[in-house]
């Protein structure tokens, strides 16, 4: 499996018990605690996972820990806030590829793979926002929405030319089509492996996702 990464977080958010902007040494400790919690994700339950366990990872104590997250959430809430950046990227391939004529499969495919990339390699964070929100918790929500939001409105603009164009229905809301779409793939990256356990392989998956993708986008029949 992929090992979860990390993105810089800025400075302005690093310590939350002292309101300080942290030095080179604070942020070097924060993005230490980061990475510890991502890759103790990939095999320990969020609910299992203990502050002292991450702190030992890190080489440091419970109580540094404790100066930059109160609690284990958040230092995961922290991780899944770094998805966005990663998510901008998606939204520039949506806006920047061909989807009508022969290119349209092609740039559909990518989008797929692009979309299960990301999940893949932010996996152990992504199961733990999939269940928290599932579970009520808004914060987890919260982050959920944005990173995917991003992504939902890029597809709905290019969904919203087709439709200029006549090739979908009047009474199609392009958001709500959108929203379906990336629906739709969020799913299948978070089940890609309980397909594989049906005997579905991941290159039937992508095919399939990127069929659908393209005649939902276009409106082609």
């Amino acid at each position: 499996m992929t090992r979860a990464q990390t993105n810089p977080v800025p400075d302005t958010e690093a310590h939350r018990t002292t309101g300080r902007t942290p030095g080179r040494r604070g942020r070097e400790t924060r993005e230490r605690l980061l990475k510890c919690t991502a890759e103790l994700l990939e095999k320990t339950s969020y609910r299992d996972l203990a502050v002292v366990d991450i702190a030992d990872c890190a080489g440091t104590s419970p109580a540094t820990f404790y100066q930059y997250f109160p609690d284990v959430q958040e230092a995961i809430l922290a991780l899944a806030d770094a998805l966005t950046s990663e998510a901008a990227e998606v939204t520039l391939l949506i806006g920047n590829s061909k989807w009508s004529g022969k290119g349209g499969f092609e740039s559909s495919l990518e989008l797929v793979d692009a979309f299960l990339s990301l999940w893949e390699r932010h996996r152990p964070v992504l199961r733990v926002v999939e269940l928290a929100t599932a579970e009520g918790d808004l914060r987890f929500q919260s982050v959920r929405t944005h990173f995917l939001n991003a992504i939902t409105k890029a597809l709905r603009d290019v969904i919203a030319e087709f439709k200029r164009a006549g090739r979908h229905p009047k009474e199609l809301d392009p958001m709500a089509h959108a929203g379906v779409l990336v629906s739709m793939l969020a799913h299948v990256a978070a089940h890609r492996y309980g397909f594989e356990f049906w005997g579905i392989r991941t290159n039937s998956i992508r095919d399939s996702s990127a069929r659908l993708l393209q005649a939902g986008i276009t409106g082609k029949r």
